[in-house]
């Protein structure tokens, strides 16, 4: 009983000492106000809740994935696969998750500075996670193929990656923002609510 008291008081003096200086008190409000503000404008204005989901449209909220969704969806893969289904780990539901939001964060960082390049390439991560996927789906085809996704000499596949020899799959070798300006993609719905643009008459998609 008395150490649950002690942490008892221990909390009361902490939480104490989190409050600012009456002075400062109004001031720290409107920041923290401000920030939160700015947080939960960020989550809606990104469609961060859309990251949750497999749909392949969610990787076209940014405007350089473009070359890349035109050409998985014209190829075999568009039919079979979601992005998700290659470039996400399949094997374990936490995993997937961990790697999905570490490559988002860094894909968005890119993105945020404008420090892609013209032709996106994968790193080496993601290069693991897509020999993995290609193995999982197609397990019954390379069976009598080297499947160690290290990319260690092996007996038949000499260590090579899958698309050193499928290179058209899926996304072709000639994929970058200046080959293909014009392609048409789902446009992504308007962040801006209706009575927004009925106010500012602006009618958006």
């Amino acid at each position: 009983m008395i150490y649950i008291c002690k942490m008892v008081k221990f909390l009361k003096k902490l939480i104490a000492n989190l409050y600012p200086p009456l002075k400062w008190r109004n001031p720290v409000i409107i920041l923290l106000g401000a920030i939160t503000g700015m947080g939960l404008y960020t989550f809606y204005i990104s469609r961060a809740w859309s990251y949750l989901s497999d749909a392949p449209e969610t990787c076209i909220n940014c405007h350089i994935m473009t070359p890349e969704y035109t050409t998985w969806r014209h190829s075999s893969h568009g039919q079979r696969a979601t992005c998700n289904d290659c470039h996400v780990p399949q094997d374990n539901f936490f995993r997937g998750y961990y790697f999905k939001a570490m490559d988002g964060l860094r894909h968005s960082a890119i993105f945020t500075i404008r420090g892609y390049d013209q032709s996106i390439r994968m790193l080496a991560p993601g290069r693991t996670v897509v020999q993995e996927n290609c193995i999982r789906c197609h397990e019954q085809l390379n069976e009598h193929v080297g499947t160690d996704v290290t990319y260690k000499q092996t007996t038949h596949g000499e260590g090579k990656q899958c698309w050193d020899c499928h290179r058209e799959v899926p996304h072709g070798r000639v994929k970058s923002l200046s080959s293909m300006p014009f392609v048409q993609v789902p446009v992504p719905k308007s962040p801006v609510p209706v009575w927004l643009q009925k106010m500012t008459g602006l009618k958006m998609k």
